[in-house]
């Protein structure tokens, strides 16, 4: 007995070209499963260049950070006399050369901050206005589903993540850091000019206590991208791929059919010999 199955080229859009979907019926008494691979967009253009022109210069906000903070390193966790955590050590500013650049780390630190400022402003603005801001602003189910993430990531208890853009726990994360981003222009400006913008210092407890608040969004985004290059590696070379390209790549179970095969074309298209037959696999 013939059996009728119906077929159809992925449709794929990138940014040049875009492909159309072909539908052929093929009559078979025979298939066998393949895998084939279907493009998926993920990141706009204008994502991908306000992270590739974020990651270097938040790096030099950094670094430079280090050199200003090594004139006044005050900062140490203790309990009692004893000291567990210092910020840092004699070792850290001898093997990053951190020492006695107090002026260029000012001067490097201040170029920066306009570059981090516009780029983010930017960035904002584009997700506000693209629409893009709905796959990473967090929803009522975003923060149990970061938890089970977290158990699978610690290999506690496996986890199926969900078919979206981003999970829970990637959502959480990027919006925080956007927030990590705000609050470090509103901390930098209040240390950086406390006698104009008064208010300001006031308004974060003063001059000390934005200072630490600096300081502690600082190692937040340390700590930020240490996760997030740990799991890039982890996702492998496909997910690192959609940051570059904009794209991945899925796997897809297709049905093909054997040499058997008859084709039926659709109304409109008809092949003068075997060669202008469509081809039912993927592009």
């Amino acid at each position: 007995m013939f059996r009728t199955v119906r077929l159809e080229r992925f449709q794929a859009t990138t940014q040049n070209k875009h492909f159309r979907s072909y539908p052929l019926t093929l009559t078979t008494t025979q298939m066998e499963t393949i895998i084939e691979k279907r493009i998926v967009e993920k990141h706009p253009l204008a994502v991908r260049w306000f992270h590739w022109v974020n990651f270097p210069v938040l790096m030099v906000m950094i670094w430079s950070g280090l050199l200003i903070y090594w004139a006044n390193d005050i900062y140490e966790v203790t309990i009692g006399s004893t000291t567990l955590i210092k910020f840092f050590p004699k070792a850290v500013y001898d093997a990053l050369n951190l020492r006695a650049h107090l002026a260029d780390g000012m001067a490097y630190h201040f170029t920066f901050a306009w570059f981090f400022a516009v780029n983010g402003v930017l960035y904002v603005m584009y997700m506000l206005v693209s629409g893009e801001w709905r796959f990473i602003l967090p929803t009522k189910s975003s923060f149990g589903e970061a938890w089970r993430v977290l158990l699978n990531d610690l290999f506690i208890k496996k986890h199926h993540h969900p078919t979206t853009k981003f999970n829970g726990a990637q959502r959480i994360a990027y919006t925080s850091v956007i927030v990590m981003g705000a609050a470090s222009l509103l901390t930098g400006l209040a240390i950086y000019k406390p006698i104009q913008l008064s208010w300001l210092t006031a308004l974060l407890g003063g001059y000390e206590a934005a200072r630490l608040e600096h300081f502690c969004l600082t190692i937040g985004f340390c700590a930020f991208f240490l996760v997030h290059l740990l799991q890039v590696l982890r996702a492998g070379w496909n997910n690192f791929r959609a940051m570059v390209a904009g794209f991945e790549l899925e796997d897809v179970t297709v049905n093909a059919p054997d040499a058997s095969t008859e084709a039926v074309m659709p109304p409109g298209i008809i092949p003068t010999d075997s060669s202008a037959t469509p081809n039912t696999s993927s592009l």
